[in-house]
C-alpha cells in the first residue's frame, strides 16, 4: 500500500505541476481571447437569461436554470470552505488572487464547455439528452479522437467516487462528529437514505432538489459572510492589499503561518481554484447538456455564471474572511482555519454555521457528482448501468463517512487532473466551432442556432 501511495502521489505531483497550471490557464486564455473576452462583457446578459432560463425553452430535460444549479451543486462544496482555507493556508493569501485570476480564464472555458456540450449532445437509448467531453469528442472530433472520450469517462467515473463521494462524506461525517458529537456511522446512515431519495429519480430529481437547494444554501452562506466581513471592516483594506502584495512577493512567516513562495501562490491558488469551480475539468458541460435551453450558446451563457458564482463571489468571502480575521496566521488549515475565522468573529456562532454550511455544500456535491459519474459510466457500458451504479453510489457513503481517506483523496485529486487532460485537448480542438457558433449567434442579434435553421 505503501508503494502504491508513493507512486500516486509521484503522479500527482506531475499532473498539478506546472504543466498542468500552464494548459489550465494557457487554454482558458486562449479561448477567453478568442472570444475576444465576450464571457466578461457579457456577464450581465448571463444573469438575465439564467433568471429567464426557469421556463423550459427547448428540448431536453430540465431547465436552464437547473442545470446551473445542479452544476453548482457540485461545485459548490468544501473547495469553497476547505479548499480556499488550505490554499491560503499552504500559499499565502496572494493565492486568492491567483485563484480570482482561474476563474476569470475559466468563465470562458466554461462557456465553451457547455457550448459543446449543447451542440453535440445525443439521445441516449432511453430518449434522454447526455453530452459531455466524452460526446463533444465523439461527436466533434471524429473517429480518430474516440479513445480520448473513453479515456475522459474512465477518469470521471473512477475520480467520482473520491472527489465526489467519499470525500464529500468523510467531511460531512468528521464535522458534524466534531461540533456536534453526532456518530460518523448515523451520519453516513442518513446521507445514504438522503442521497437515495434524490438520485434514484434521475437528473429530472437531481435538478429540482438542486434548483431550491442551491440558492438557498449559496445566499446563506454569502450573507454569513458579509457579516463576518462587516465585524471586520476595518481590516478589509488590508486583506486586499494582502492578496494583491504576496500575489507577486513571498508571505513573510507570521504567526503560526510557515510563509510561502510565490510559486505557492500560484501553484496552490490555481489548483484550488480548478477543484472548487471546475472549469477544464470537463464535469459540469454533463449537466448542462441535459438543458431545455434554445441553443448552444444560451446555455454557455448561464454555464459561465457557475465560474463566476462559485470562486469570484463564494470563495471570495472565504478568502476575505479568513484573511480580514487574522486566522491565516494561526497555523491552521482546512475547514478548521475558516471555522476559527466565522468563530473569531461570531464566537459562539460561526463554527456552528461553518459546520452546517459544510455539510449541505457537501451533500449537495454527492448529489451532483452522482450524475456526472453515472453518465460517463453510461458512455462507456450503457444504459443498463444506471441502476446499478446508483446503488453502488449511495452503498460507497456509508464507507467515505467511516473510513480514513488519505490515499482516496490523493487518488481522486490525482484523476480530476487527469480527467481536464483530454477535456482541454478537445476544448482546444474545436474551440474554431465555438468562435464561429457565438460571432453568428451575436451577429443574428441573439437568436438561437434552431431559431437560425427554421428560418432558413
Amino acid at each position: 500500500m505503501e508503494a502504491l501511495n508513493s507512486i500516486v502521489k509521484e503522479v500527482n505531483g506531475v499532473v498539478w505541476g506546472p504543466m498542468m497550471l500552464v494548459l489550465i490557464l494557457g487554454v482558458g486564455f486562449f479561448l477567453q481571447v478568442g472570444l475576444k473576452f465576450m464571457p466578461i462583457r457579457k456577464l450581465g446578459m448571463g444573469f438575465g437569461l439564467m433568471f429567464k432560463g426557469r421556463e423550459a425553452t427547448g428540448e431536453g430535460q430540465i431547465t436552464p436554470f437547473n442545470a446551473l444549479m445542479t452544476a453548482l451543486s457540485a461545485t459548490i462544496g468544501t473547495g469553497n470552505i476547505a479548499g480556499v482555507a488550505t490554499a491560503v493556508f499552504l500559499g499565502g493569501p496572494g493565492a486568492l488572487f491567483w485563484m480570482w485570476m482561474t476563474a476569470l480564464v475559466g468563465m470562458a472555458t466554461k462557456y465553451s464547455e457547455a457550448v459543446c456540450a449543447v451542440k453535440f449532445r445525443e439521445r441516449d437509448e432511453e430518449g434522454n439528452y447526455v453530452g459531455g467531453p466524452m460526446y463533444y469528442i465523439k461527436n466533434g472530433l471524429g473517429a480518430k479522437w474516440a479513445w480520448l472520450g473513453v479515456a475522459f469517462a474512465v477518469f470521471g467515473s473512477i475520480a467520482a467516487f473520491g472527489i465526489g463521494n467519499g470525500v464529500q462524506a468523510n467531511g460531512v461525517a468528521q464535522v458534524l462528529e466534531t461540533n456536534f458529537g453526532f456518530n460518523t456511522s448515523i451520519t453516513g446512515i442518513v446521507l445514504m437514505v438522503l442521497t437515495g431519495a434524490v438520485i434514484l429519480g434521475g437528473i429530472t430529481r437531481i435538478g429540482a432538489v438542486a434548483g431550491k437547494l442551491v440558492p438557498f444554501m449559496a445566499v446563506s452562506y454569502i450573507l454569513a459572510g458579509l457579516i463576518v466581513l462587516a465585524v471586520n471592516a476595518d481590516a478589509i483594506g488590508t486583506a486586499f492589499s494582502l492578496v494583491f502584495t504576496h500575489a507577486f512577493t513571498p508571505s513573510a512567516a507570521e504567526g503560526g503561518f510557515a510563509g510561502a513562495a510565490v510559486w505557492a501562490a500560484i501553484r496552490f491558488g490555481v489548483a484550488r481554484g480548478v477543484f472548487s469551480n471546475e472549469a477544464g475539468l470537463g464535469s459540469a458541460p454533463i449537466a448542462h447538456a441535459a438543458a431545455e435551453t434554445k441553443g448552444p450558446v444560451n446555455q454557455g451563457l448561464i454555464a459561465m455564471l457557475g465560474t463566476f458564482i462559485d470562486t469570484i463571489i463564494v470563495c471570495s468571502i472565504t478568502g476575505l474572511a479568513i484573511i480580514a480575521s487574522g486566522a491565516w496566521t494561526s497555523g491552521e488549515s482546512g475547514a478548521a482555519l475558516t471555522s476559527l475565522a466565522f468563530e473569531t468573529s461570531l464566537p459562539g456562532v460561526g463554527g456552528y454555521l461553518i459546520a452546517i454550511a459544510l455539510s449541505i455544500f457537501a451533500f449537495t456535491t454527492i448529489l451532483g457528482w452522482s450524475y456526472y459519474g453515472e453518465k460517463c459510466m453510461e458512455f462507456l457500458f450503457g444504459v443498463k448501468v444506471m441502476l446499478p451504479y446508483r446503488i453502488l453510489w449511495i452503498i460507497a457513503i456509508y464507507f467515505g463517512a467511516t473510513a480514513d481517506l488519505g490515499f482516496i483523496w490523493l487518488l481522486a485529486d490525482t484523476l480530476n487532473a487527469m480527467m481536464a487532460i483530454p477535456n482541454l485537448i478537445a476544448l482546444a480542438l474545436l474551440s474554431p466551432i465555438v468562435f464561429k457558433v457565438t460571432k453568428e449567434f451575436f451577429a443574428t442579434g441573439g437568436k438561437s442556432e434552431e431559431a437560425r435553421h427554421a428560418a432558413e
